[in-house]
């Protein structure tokens, strides 16, 4: 029995050499689509044609490409005759088809149809504005993230630097032995929270050092509530604002947002003939708003322009939320289906191809090539502003103003501490530096917190 199979096997071998050394060039249909099959000057480049040449190399076939006369997949006209690359491969006119070839059962009748060498299904892209989700936390969308995290990290700087002017400036602290030292860390932090609320929170700084951080602070969190509420509006009252779209029963739904599909393709015989009520709803729409494409390419740009959501296969979809940051695909992920070369009933080429392919698979070529001609990431310079959340950058001005205030508020608490150390040096004959240290360790070391216990446990007595 094994003896039998391999000289079946060896028998088909011998035949496909046969057959290939006889056509001495396969005749190869191929569709222009990014990034499958892609003009580079005379040539064509693409991840079609990258799989042709891998596919050539392992079967041993000379082979000459061209693109298709009509720029059409292949599907039954009014007259019952095929157009298309599979109208091509009926008619003779082409060996093999290589394409981002849906494998559908009608096709299968007339044509043999390879392994599929991609696997995908339908989804649809919108404009990211126009796909808004509600969210529990939507008090905190005017500003994004970063924007938050900066805010936290001044609020902090600022009570610290509140604290430490009020512990240097002799002016807020005159005797650290006698004195109770008024902005401990905890109200330091309350006093700018006040601030934050447009509410006072006493006692008021005394010294200049500490009236002009205080200052800063106020015009910090003026501007800033200021940007929050004017971008908050701005969100609130949005044309877009209801809108939210994350599945197809979503997208039927509503009649906001208009949406389609790519003419007499796959995708549209699959609407058109399902059961499900939401995609007969779907389909109906279409029909009725005649919102049909002539191709992807103004699908994709019906979907930058707003107000479309562009319903296609996933893969390509996939590939122009990468290009195009303004547009997303939707997560759900329907009718699951597969790319496969088209060729003749009954050609030899079926077979082998299948198993390249099975091999190009396995040894991870496939994955290679999707990587290469898929990009990862945004490729489109109007990536930059999509979303209405303001950043750090927005706002670097405000920042960098409070940064100064902050070091020069500090700046002049030292300065009026140098002073005092200065004068006293001069009355006692002592050196300034000494006198300096002393005070800050009196300031900042543990006989300064000594003597606030003393002085608050005489005040208790």
């Amino acid at each position: 029995m094994r003896g039998f199979t391999a000289l079946v096997s060896c028998v088909a071998a011998v035949t496909l050499w046969v057959v290939i050394a006889d056509a001495k060039e396969l005749s190869i249909t191929t569709i222009k689509q990014d990034p499958y099959t892609m003009s580079k000057g005379s040539e064509l480049e693409g991840y079609c044609i990258d799989l042709i040449y891998e596919l050539s190399k392992k079967l041993g076939f000379n082979y000459k490409l061209h693109l298709v006369k009509d720029n059409r997949y292949g599907a039954l006209d009014s007259s019952g005759n095929w157009n298309g690359m599979i109208g091509e491969v009926i008619r003779e006119e082409a060996d093999l088809a290589v394409a981002p070839l849906t494998l559908t059962a009608v096709r299968e009748q007339y044509v043999d149809m390879t392994t599929p060498f991609m696997q995908t299904g339908i989804g649809f892209i919108l404009r990211k504005d126009l796909a808004f989700q509600e969210s529990t936390f939507s008090l905190l969308s005017p500003f994004s993230t970063d924007m938050w995290v900066g805010i936290l990290i001044a609020f902090l700087l600022t009570g610290v630097c509140i604290f430490l002017v009020g512990r240097i400036s002799p002016t807020e602290w005159a005797e650290p032995d006698a004195d109770e030292h008024s902005f401990t860390l905890l109200h330091s932090f309350w006093y700018i929270t006040g601030a934050l609320t447009l509410q006072g929170a006493g006692p008021h700084p005394k010294a200049l050092s500490g009236r002009l951080v205080s200052a800063i602070w106020w015009l910090f969190a003026v501007m800033l509530l200021a940007c929050y509420f004017g971008n908050f509006n701005a969100m609130l009252h949005s044309n877009n604002k209801h809108v939210s779209i994350k599945s197809f029963e979503d997208l039927a739904n509503q009649d906001l947002i208009d949406y389609g599909t790519v003419e007499a393709g796959s995708t549209m015989q699959f609407f058109k003939n399902s059961n499900n009520p939401v995609y007969r709803r779907i389909s109906q729409h279409m029909e009725r708003k005649k919102s049909y494409v002539s191709s992807m390419e103004e699908g994709v740009r019906r979907a930058q322009e707003g107000n479309f959501a562009f319903i296609g296969e996933a893969v390509s979809l996939d590939l122009a939320a990468a290009r195009y940051c303004k547009l997303t695909r939707s997560q759900e992920v329907i009718a699951m289906r597969a790319y496969s070369i088209a060729a003749p009933l009954g050609s030899p080429l079926v077979k082998n191809l299948t198993v390249a392919i099975l091999q190009l698979s396995e040894s991870g070529e496939l994955t290679y090539l999707r990587d290469k001609w898929w990009a990862s990431s945004c490729m489109g310079v109007d990536g930059d502003h999509t979303s209405s959340a303001l950043q750090p950058n927005d706002l670097r001005g405000l920042f960098l103003l409070l940064g100064l205030g902050l070091s020069v508020g500090l700046l002049l608490a030292l300065l009026e501490l140098v002073s005092r150390a200065h004068n006293q040096a001069k009355d006692g004959k002592k050196s300034c530096c000494s006198l300096l240290t002393a005070e800050l360790s009196r300031r900042f070391g543990s006989g300064g917190e000594s003597a606030e216990q003393d002085c608050s446990e005489k005040s208790k007595a």
